[in-house]
């Protein structure tokens, strides 16, 4: 199937591009064809995300949503920042903080919801969206005339393969969808972005990327509990002063209170379990107050870029770009990036249309590439580029000070100060090793405010078939007995939010053995970024499987 742009993933910057393409041909009288590719069952379904959303970039792509019926109805009315301690918190005055991180004219929302509207708007304009479809395969251009690696198109829609990569009575090969330019749009560490920016070194110039996990939770509470425009965040307890993370807490909508806790990847004890720690999180009375006599009614967890500024990779290769969080555009600070996602999807879409009508195919966009770098999305992930490093370098408490001093600084005086810290070592190099670090006793689940990983998953709707090859591979099947559980406690069996690894032993306790429960997996990436060995690869599961995340 041939178009001029395909769009792999339908999350909020592969929608924001094809919604821009075809507003761009509407006005000029012209046509231009638009698929996008969507692994979950609809569109929304995958999206996790806080969120307390900046409409910069919506008032850009549709002036008019309000009057349209974009799901932001909830405005942030009280913003809140929290240190916790194990049994109180004092809170930070909000003029501490620099402008940027502040939330006035934000709203709270479901980013999914938002997502789905989105969909319904590209549709109304002609675009072909296409929910249930992976693209699990690159395809390339090697013709000498190419220059060879040109991207051309992706592979979509595979079907009926069994667990032993042989197919069955329901096999379909899937379909070539090529694209004059093709947009690599699927979030967070994505299959085909990692192949791509492999082949074409796009990373080189960067600073490896930081991420972290986000988990996050939707709870029904109470009318008398319901405080609509509540947007609340904490750092500290549970975690260390070491150890990156922190809350939010976000009211909105039909009662509905957004729990979630982040953590970022680069903690180095490898018995940290960031579900657990999350689940004890919701005990300290300053959250459990909001959350007693409530409904936990979904469940679902996510890594974050959060390397911004610095690990950027280069934006376009020969046939297309990388969009959104397959390139990282978070702004830590601010807890937001969809605003940062959506603006970079109609930059790319503003240089595909262009180059479209020039009569142009299968080269670099670089215009995306310069036009990003003149954008606000640029100078917003400038102004914040050492927040990061302050905090991996010196901690909570320190580098949160001199992060905050940075911050306020441009802020002040319109000037970035003139140092870039650097990231160092990727989230997996950071992880050391058990004998450095004491086992962390996490308390039992009480049911009410805490639970365990299996009903957490049950409620996230994850399903995958059954007899489809397992998307989590191992590159060498002996390093999780032989090396990581000697050397490290085997961490993938708590840094995964979903009881997908499991380390398992004879009845008299001998024997161990690694087991991959595939179809656990919340899709959230973790063990992918996070495994000391690098030995864990996640690999694009058949369509419509995974979670599926309602009001999330």
């Amino acid at each position: 199937m041939e178009y001029d742009v395909v769009i792999v993933g339908g999350g909020p910057a592969g929608l924001s591009a094809a919604i821009r393409l075809k507003q761009r041909a509407e006005n000029d009288g012209k046509e231009i064809t638009v698929a996008v590719l969507e692994k979950s069952a609809e569109v929304g379904g995958h999206i996790l995300s806080g969120a307390v959303i900046d409409p910069k970039a919506l008032n850009e792509l549709f002036p008019d949503w309000k009057e349209r019926g974009a799901p932001l109805e909830t405005p942030v009315t009280e913003d809140r920042f929290m240190i916790l301690g194990p049994a109180g918190q004092a809170s930070l005055p909000m003029a501490l903080l620099p402008p940027m991180m502040h939330n006035e004219g934000c709203y709270i929302a479901s980013l999914g919801n938002l997502s789905r509207w989105l969909g319904e708007q590209a549709e109304a304009l002609g675009v072909e969206v296409y929910p249930g479809m992976a693209a699990s395969h690159v395809v390339w251009d090697e013709t000498p005339e190419s220059g060879g690696g040109r991207v051309k198109g992706v592979v979509a829609g595979v079907f009926g393969i069994d667990r032993h990569g042989k197919p069955t009575d329901d096999f379909q090969p899937g379909i070539e969808l090529h694209g004059k330019y093709v947009f690599i749009a699927e979030g967070v560490r994505g299959s085909l972005a990692k192949t791509i920016m492999a082949r074409h070194n796009l990373c080189d110039a960067a600073d490896p990327q930081k991420f972290g996990i986000g988990l996050k939770e939707l709870w029904q509470v109470p009318a008398e509990k319901h405080r609509p425009g509540l947007a609340q965040h904490t750092t500290g307890w549970p975690l260390n002063e070491f150890t990156g993370g922190g809350s939010f807490m976000y009211h909105f909508g039909d009662r509905y209170v957004a729990i979630g806790y982040v953590v970022h990847l680069n903690y180095k004890n490898p018995f940290l379990s960031p579900f657990d720690e999350f689940q004890r999180f919701k005990h300290h009375p300053a959250i459990s107050e909001h959350l007693e006599g409530g409904t936990r009614i979904s469940y679902g967890a996510r890594a974050i870029t959060e390397g911004g500024f610095q690990s950027v990779p280069k934006l376009s290769f020969p046939g297309g770009v990388l969009i959104g969080c397959s390139a990282g555009f978070v702004n830590v600070p601010r807890i937001k990036g969809s605003h940062n996602a959506m603006k970079t999807g109609m930059l790319a879409a503003d240089a595909a249309y262009d180059a479209v009508q020039a009569g142009r195919s299968g080269d670099q966009l670089v215009e995306y590439q310069i036009a990003y770098e003149k954008s606000w999305v640029y100078r917003e992930l400038k102004q914040v580029r050492n927040a990061k490093p302050y905090l991996s370098r010196f901690g909570t408490s320190l580098g949160g000070a001199l992060g905050l001093f940075d911050m306020w600084f441009s802020s002040a005086f319109r000037v970035n100060l003139p140092w870039t810290l650097k990231h160092g070592k990727t989230d997996a190099a950071s992880t050391e090793k058990a004998a450095k670090h004491k086992p962390i006793a996490y308390p039992k689940p009480d049911g009410k405010l805490s639970f365990d990983k299996l009903s957490s998953v049950f409620i996230s709707n994850t399903n995958h078939a059954e007899e489809q090859p397992a998307h989590l591979k191992l590159l060498d099947p002996s390093i999780p007995i032989r090396v990581n559980l000697p050397e490290y406690g085997e961490p993938a069996r708590l840094y995964c939010p979903a009881g997908v690894y499991e380390v398992l032993y004879d009845e008299a306790g001998n024997n161990p053995r690694f087991q991959i429960n595939a179809q656990n997996c919340v899709h959230c990436k973790t063990c992918d970024i996070k495994d000391p060995s690098q030995n864990i690869v996640w690999t694009t599961p058949e369509g419509g499987g995974g979670p599926n995340y309602p009001n999330m």
